[in-house]
């Protein structure tokens, strides 16, 4: 009896130590007592995200255009990710918020902070640290089993990919965010890791801002061997029909204005792995169309 008693005595130190700790995409500290069982998800990249780490059927809250897997449809809305239902939220008691860093007004970022529940901030900048969030939040979540799992099927993915790829010549790309103005990205973004995997060049790569406005000029000057863009399936039309005005682009003259699916490329979830395969396929066709031109 005496030596359970030490025993006992000696493993409570590390039941009080047991917290859950990991750090999220702004370099902050989050610290749980215990797995998170009630989560409000802050974009829909977020919602992806948790679903593959094995938390999906713990998301209480969740914003607009949150529907993938077709299970997080019948999650209830707290509004979008510009604009909150805080009330709503608070009544909601989740124990983790999982949110874009960038996509949430400076007020409504301090009136979930003056609220005291735990954040995640996940903005990946790079393919590779998809499988990382899933890891942290399979932490996060006590789901490590299933996070481990899927994490690794992500990374063989990206192998996969790079193995492909990685010696193919060089595609020059102007990647078009919207057209109304003329919006791109610059080389931090995530979708720019996505074009260096599949051998391709942002061609404003080296602009400051992160999501910067550009001339139809600058892109004529530039001449891109490529354009690219994303849709859904609800839009009228991609964009890309500017471009058809100028025949002397070299991304119009060889036909290489592609169309993938916006939710695949905007989403820096899972699926967003899947979204660089089809852009890889895309430079792949670009690269097939150089014979016999000039």
């Amino acid at each position: 009896m005496r030596y359970l008693f030490f025993v006992l005595f000696g493993l409570l130190p590390l039941a009080a130590s047991a917290a859950i700790s990991v750090h999220d995409d702004a370099g902050n500290t989050v610290v749980l007592q215990r797995p998170a069982q009630r989560i409000v998800t802050l974009a829909p990249h977020a919602t992806e995200l948790v679903f593959a780490a094995g938390g999906g059927e713990r998301i209480v809250g969740a914003v607009d255009y949150s529907d993938y897997p077709p299970a997080a449809r019948s999650i209830p809305r707290i509004g979008d990710s510009r604009q909150l239902d805080i009330e709503r939220l608070i009544a909601l008691k989740p124990d983790l918020l999982v949110l874009w860093l960038y996509d949430n007004s400076t007020h409504q970022l301090e009136q979930l902070r003056a609220l005291g529940i735990p954040i995640f901030y996940s903005e990946p900048r790079k393919l590779a640290e998809i499988p990382d969030s899933v890891l942290r939040l399979g932490q996060l979540l006590g789901s490590e089993k299933i996070a481990r799992k899927t994490a690794a099927e992500l990374n063989q993915k990206l192998s996969n990919l790079a193995n492909q790829y990685r010696a193919r010549s060089p595609v020059r790309v102007f990647y078009q965010v919207w057209d109304r103005p003329l919006y791109t990205l610059n080389g931090q973004h995530i979708v720019s890791d996505a074009i260096r995997l599949c051998g391709g060049e942002n061609i404003f790569a080296k602009l400051p801002a992160m999501a910067p406005s550009v001339s139809v000029e600058s892109v004529l000057l530039e001449n891109p061997e490529a354009v690219i863009t994303g849709a859904t399936h609800q839009q009228a039309s991609s964009g890309l029909e500017i471009w058809k005005q100028y025949p002397a682009l070299l991304a119009v003259r060889r036909g290489n204005l592609f169309v993938l699916d916006a939710d695949l490329l905007s989403r820096a979830g899972p699926r967003m792995i899947d979204g660089a395969a089809a852009l890889c396929q895309s430079l792949e066709q670009a690269r097939s169309r150089r014979v016999g031109q000039r």
